[in-house]
């Protein structure tokens, strides 16, 4: 198939709500030394193009959006070496960009993709599979018998880390915000399932845990669950903070971690955890090998066209989506 000339692409000019993001009409690029040039089969969404588009995480203006993707190699620039034309890949760190048809993109930055698992799985999967593997494997060592807590359990991260966490031995208790999430989280690792919006979610996590609470709780909802999630940890447990999907967390004594049982809180971000193509390698990898022994399954709960960019926003921002979020370029 040849390639065009021109492409569709998500862009926005300024900082503020879903209404920023226009589509338009841009030249395709072509790929520069090291760089490979995607045509893009489904793009993820995730809560950091949120976070971009509000300013959050401050983008330079005017800017693109998205890092998650997956599809196919269509052109590769001078000293390519890792990937071939034809070639399936995938991507979670890219340079923002991602809603559009094509891509261009660091050699280093994209991973194969396994003849057996679809492109809209890769796409679903790559930022949010590999946040729940660095997670469970490497921020906390999830181990058996471990009991954790897990935020946003229906989310797109939280269904791929309570399987992941299940593998692993660990009791899941998960908090959603509604019955129909809730169902979503028991099918997918939870064990046991609070409505946040109904109960106390510490007082629940030391009832369902003999009054020991929790060794990790994670947390990416940020401002409105930080406090039941530092109530919820046992003796030397530890929060890990991911996301601030409800704003961020106002800043606190350290001293409190002292009082509460000599706790750790951590902020990692997965950037840091696939710094290098070994790394990035053996993220993937790991991911690709639970999904394809079928031990962890890809929810992807809702698609969007792209040109219905600004409607899959709201729907993530006000929680509305289940699973995992594409646009369809």
């Amino acid at each position: 198939m040849a390639l065009p000339s021109i492409q569709q692409a998500v862009r926005f000019d300024r900082t503020g709500g879903p209404d920023v993001l226009e589509l338009v009409e841009v030249p395709v690029p072509s790929p520069g030394p090291g760089e490979i040039l995607i045509r893009q089969a489904a793009v993820g969404l995730n809560f950091i193009d949120i976070y971009q588009r509000t300013g959050l995480y401050p983008l330079p203006l005017p800017s693109g959006l998205g890092r998650e993707a997956a599809g196919m190699v269509e052109a590769v620039g001078d000293g390519v070496t890792r990937f071939r034309v034809g070639d399936r890949v995938a991507t979670a760190t890219a340079p923002v960009g991602a809603y559009a048809q094509f891509h261009v993109l660091p050699e280093s930055a994209a991973v194969a993709v396994p003849d057996d698992v679809s492109l809209e799985t890769a796409a679903a999967v790559m930022l949010k599979g590999m946040t729940a593997e660095f997670l469970v494997r490497r921020t906390f060592h999830v181990k058996q018998g471990d009991e954790i807590l897990l935020h946003a359990a229906a989310g797109g991260v939280g269904l791929i880390l309570a399987q992941w966490a299940k593998l692993l031995g660990a009791t899941v208790i998960g908090t959603v915000g509604s019955e129909a999430k809730a169902a979503l989280a028991r099918t997918h690792g939870s064990d046991h399932v609070i409505l946040y919006d109904r109960e106390d979610v510490a007082v629940r996590v030391k009832d369902l845990t003999d009054g020991r609470g929790v060794a990790v709780a994670y947390d990416s909802v940020g401002q409105s669950t930080f406090e039941s999630s530092l109530a919820s940890l046992r003796k030397r447990g530890t929060l890990v903070l991911f996301g601030n999907a409800s704003g961020p967390v106002p800043p606190f004594d350290p001293l409190r971690l002292s009082r509460g049982g000599s706790l750790y809180v951590t902020r990692p971000t997965l950037f840091d955890y696939v710094a290098t193509v070994e790394e990035l390698d053996a993220s993937a990898a790991a991911l690709f090998d639970v999904i394809r022994s079928g031990a962890v399954k890809v929810e992807i709960g809702q698609t969007f066209p792209l040109a219905h960019v600004r409607e899959a926003h709201e729907a993530l921002a006000s929680r509305r989506t289940t699973g995992s979020t594409l646009l369809i370029p």
